[in-house]
């Protein structure tokens, strides 16, 4: 091993707007003080209960990438119980529906304010 992850970090055009949406969505404290942390200015840190850190940094012109583009680099599964509660709750944060799973019921496919895609799945 060469390392550990720190956390994951997050371009978009206004970090603690997102983190504000992914608190919302996967629970978590956003910028509680850490002694192990600093972040720059235009960067808020979510920490969550045992489970991995998100980070958020504001990138002037930050583009959204596109569901299923070539380029596109990552995308975020979020285990939930209820998949249409959870449907309904994502689109009231400001979720954008980008497909429908590939018609597999189990699964739903969205893009955060800052355009970044995340799937809803159901065990």
């Amino acid at each position: 091993m060469i390392g550990r992850l720190r956390c994951v970090v997050l371009d978009c055009p206004d970090a603690y707007e997102l983190a504000l949406f992914y608190q919302r969505l996967v629970g978590g404290v956003v910028d509680a003080p850490d002694p192990r942390w600093t972040v720059g200015e235009g960067c808020v840190v979510l920490r969550g209960d045992g489970g991995p850190v998100l980070a958020f940094q504001s990138v002037p012109g930050h583009r959204s990438p596109a569901w299923g583009a070539p380029e596109q680099q990552f995308h975020f599964d979020v285990r939930v119980d209820d998949l249409a509660a959870a449907d309904e709750a994502v689109l009231a944060l400001g979720a954008v529906p980008l497909d429908d799973g590939g018609g597999d019921p189990a699964r739903r496919v969205y893009a955060d304010p800052a355009g970044h895609p995340f799937r809803l799945v159901q065990p």
